[in-house]
């Protein structure tokens, strides 16, 4: 899957604000995929002692959730670890993984934020502009907004909200089980984020793809297993 050269990934703190506030204007917050048959999963591990992170792209069967294909890539991120700036230091070891694809997902949810932040411009905006694909931020925790926690039952949601902006929701995926946080990433409405999140669940706290690609970053789901 080929990514866009938006701009280089080779620049200090200033730079990538400037490049999350022009890029935060592109990117589209309606519309839903109208046919899916393949959705993938990223994430990135922490770096290990030696400051190498684990990038993983999982790729599943819709609706089924059968793994079709991982693909993997080690490397040391390039940029300082700057809350608010993450997508500059995991994006590129991400986009070098999903190169290695030889199928082609038609949606992708990642593990991180998408416009609930502070800019509107998370990791799963920046990589949905970079690949012109459609993403969903699945986060684990919030990075800004309030909100009042979902009912306990799974697909209860209730909104995230910032400066009077919806930005997200807050969406219990599993029974009395913590919530997580779905956005907005590029090319797709919030109802049908959570829609398409939920329908990607299997009885765990996060969706399938973006569990797959953590336990993928993790070392324990290694390609030659699929």
């Amino acid at each position: 899957m080929k990514s866009a050269p938006l701009h280089s990934w080779q620049v200090d703190r200033t730079e990538a604000l400037a490049i999350q506030k022009r890029l935060a204007q592109q990117v589209c917050t309606s519309g839903d995929v109208t046919s899916v048959s393949l959705v993938a999963g990223v994430d990135i591990s922490k770096p290990d002692v030696a400051g190498i992170a684990t990038a993983a792209v999982v790729v599943l069967q819709y609706p089924d959730m059968k793994l079709t294909e991982v693909q993997l890539i080690r490397g040391t991120p390039g940029f300082p670890y700057i809350p608010g700036l993450l997508s500059f230091r995991e994006a590129p070891l991400i986009v070098a993984a999903a190169e290695k694809l030889t199928v082609t997902p038609d949606l992708i949810l990642v593990d991180g934020q998408g416009i609930a932040h502070p800019r509107r411009f998370g990791i799963a905006s920046h990589l949905g502009l970079l690949w012109a694909k459609p993403t969903i931020g699945c986060a684990k925790s919030r990075l800004c907004g309030e909100y009042q926690l979902p009912g306990s039952e799974p697909g209860d949601y209730s909104y995230l909200w910032d400066n009077g902006e919806i930005i997200g929701a807050v969406v219990r995926t599993r029974r009395d089980v913590k919530p997580v946080f779905i956005s907005i990433g590029h090319k797709i409405d919030l109802s049908s984020a959570i829609r398409r999140a939920l329908d990607c669940c299997r009885g765990y706290r996060l969706p399938e793809p973006t569990r797959l690609a953590h336990l993928a970053a993790a070392g324990n789901l290694q390609p030659e297993k699929v």
